[in-house]
């Protein structure tokens, strides 16, 4: 099974109104959420720097882009498959990284500016789960 098809991108949609805006980055309905909370966080990464660069062996991993943009490569170590893409604060999407695809991000944009994600992780973070895979 290809990369793409292991996993997903899910469009998402602003609420805007007066008082500002509302992004739910996961509503329940997604594919391969436990049924149990592993960890919330919000990370930033300055213009130009990399997030990531591992894979996890049983975590599955949810990011979406709040502000700014991150260039996202994804591959597969086994096979060597490898996509890149942009995720941007102007078209929201949540990005799901199942285990076993090595993951980075970097900060991108014109002007360079920050990027702020948050991540959705369904377990605990595990130093013995994670393993580096540089790709960025």
């Amino acid at each position: 099974m290809s990369i793409r098809e292991r996993m997903a991108l899910i469009p998402r949609e602003f609420k805007r109104d007066e008082r500002g805006w509302l992004l739910k980055v996961l509503d329940g309905g997604e594919a391969q959420l436990p049924g149990r909370v592993g960890e919330i966080y919000l990370t930033m990464a300055l213009s130009g720097q990399v997030r990531g660069n591992h894979y996890h062996g049983t975590c599955h991993e949810w990011f979406t882009v709040l502000q700014g943009s991150a260039e996202v490569v994804v591959a597969d170590p086994t096979t060597g498959e490898r996509v890149e893409f942009l995720l941007t604060e102007t078209t929201p999407v949540t990005l799901h990284v199942p285990p076993g695809l090595a993951h980075a991000l970097r900060a991108v944009g014109e002007p360079p500016a920050p990027m702020l994600l948050v991540a959705y992780a369904s377990e605990r973070y595990d130093p013995a789960d994670t393993f580096s895979f540089p790709l960025l």
